[in-house]
């Protein structure tokens, strides 16, 4: 099973939306976030947490672009999804999308992250598990 593309669903809840009902902006950001968390937990023995708490690695984002195509109100069922687009030394680029059931594309991002140290707060090459399980080969 590949997963650089990962896919879970979700239900727009009302703590994500502004008073007229739909998404509040952000909270995209946010939702893609704990879509990011859970892949990493599918990926990795450890998991996120692991891999932020024990193993001291962090996976801040360093550019993100973002388009608006279409609302999500609360009670909509949406599919997430991320693919990775790009695996670099450093970094990893992931386009993320939310769409309806039915495959109207309400937003997406395309959004890269480095992988750094928590203890310097430098970029660091991708970690070797990491890079082994976004790869499927031994790191080069």
């Amino acid at each position: 099973m590949s997963l650089l593309k990962f896919t879970r669903p979700h239900k727009i809840l009302f703590s994500e939306c502004d008073p007229a009902g739909i998404v509040f902006y952000p909270q995209y950001f946010i939702m893609f976030n704990n879509l990011l968390e859970r892949w990493v937990d599918e990926l990795l023995p450890q998991g996120f947490a692991g891999y932020i708490l024990d193993q001291r690695f962090g996976l801040p984002t360093v550019h993100l672009e973002a388009e608006f195509k279409a609302i999500s109100r609360m009670g909509d069922d949406v599919q997430l999804e991320l693919q990775v687009e790009r695996i670099g030394r450093k970094s990893i680029t992931l386009r993320q999308v939310c769409t309806s059931n039915v495959g109207e594309l309400r937003m997406q991002v395309t959004q890269t992250y480095v992988t750094t140290s928590l203890e310097t707060h430098q970029a660091i090459a991708i970690p070797d598990e990491l890079y082994h399980a976004l790869t499927q080969q031994q790191p080069v």
